[in-house]
């Protein structure tokens, strides 16, 4: 029926790490069977026992599209990603809803199983690489942001699987974090496919104040496309960077109108100086503003003049092709 409509399937596939394969071939059959374009909401292989995965995921992905299935997909360009505590915490436990899934971790019969577990997936993902970021409790956020689990589990005196458990409980959230479960040379290689455009996976964040904390991938993704990767690493043309980043994306989600400078479009301009352009977001610092963009004009008016912001808004919401159908 979405077909019928120009829609398409996007999908943050079911699997990501050990079982990415099937999960790929499970978007492919859907693609297929349905007669929709498909995308792959973001591609990677994660945690490292997996990272050699990502070789058969492309070949998959680049048979499916000889066969003339359009699939496509985008990457952020960080080897970490951000999810909840939920990403090392089985599902069986989490069902029923929050309140269900709080209360069930307290009951002492449940822990036995659920440590063994979490263990598991600890063994895949160490506690080690797993940033605390955001906190639902100022006691929690000011005791155990920025701190890893392996750290927060040596401060509590606790295993890192009951250490999970416990802050879950007490922060009664799932706790933001960040994974360093990818591989950098696997990131180069999906920047260099030409179906693979970029995204941020990130909001766009306006009132920032110091105790706000997020990936740095809020602020310097798309920055690091062009000067990370295209004009230090000479892994894309300057031309090909700024096609994957913008129209390339607007064509696989249908956008008309945007995306390129063409008589007719709107005028979404960016103007940077690809000798200097920087980003500066780090894990440890993320709220910093990439350098080199001087000037940016959304929808034909100027929103940044100099490096500095104009105070207009003239942004829209963009719809795709079935809000006209």
């Amino acid at each position: 029926m979405a077909g019928n409509y120009q829609g398409k399937y996007i999908s943050h596939m079911r699997n990501e790490d050990d079982k990415v394969l099937a999960a790929l071939d499970e978007l492919i059959t859907i693609s297929k069977e349905a007669g929709v374009p498909a995308e792959i909401y973001h591609l990677k292989a994660s945690r490292k026992g997996n990272w050699h995965l990502l070789d058969s995921v492309i070949a998959r992905v680049e048979a499916a599209r000889k066969m003339g299935l359009p699939i496509t997909a985008d990457i952020y360009t960080y080897n970490a990603s951000s999810t909840g505590l939920t990403g090392v915490i089985p599902t069986w436990v989490q069902a029923g809803g929050h309140r269900a899934w709080i209360e069930r971790m307290k009951d002492p019969k449940v822990r036995k199983r659920l440590i063994k577990d979490i263990e598991k997936e600890l063994s895949q993902q160490p506690p080690s690489g797993i940033l605390m970021v955001g906190f639902n409790t100022e006691a929690m956020d000011q005791k155990y942001r920025g701190k890893t689990i392996a750290e927060a589990a040596q401060m509590r005196q606790q295993s890192p699987a009951e250490a999970i458990i416990d802050m879950v409980i007490e922060d009664d959230s799932r706790i933001q974090c960040i994974y360093f479960s990818m591989s950098e040379e696997n990131i180069r290689k999906k920047v260099q496919l030409p179906w693979v455009s970029f995204c941020s996976d990130a909001g766009s964040y306006s009132d920032i104040t110091k105790d706000f904390r997020t990936h740095p991938r809020a602020f310097g993704s798309f920055i690091r496309v062009l000067g990370k990767y295209t004009r230090d690493e000479n892994l894309l043309t300057l031309e090909q960077a700024i096609h994957k980043l913008s129209g390339l994306p607007a064509a696989n989600l249908g956008i008309e109108k945007r995306g390129t400078l063409k008589v007719g479009n709107y005028a979404d301009i960016v103007v940077f100086n690809p000798d200097t352009v920087t980003d500066h977001a780090t894990f440890e610092d993320p709220l910093q503003y990439a350098t080199g963009i001087e000037h940016v004009w959304v929808n034909g008016v100027a929103v940044l003049k100099n490096g500095n912001h104009t105070g207009e808004f003239p942004g829209r919401f963009v719809k795709g092709p079935g809000a006209t159908q």
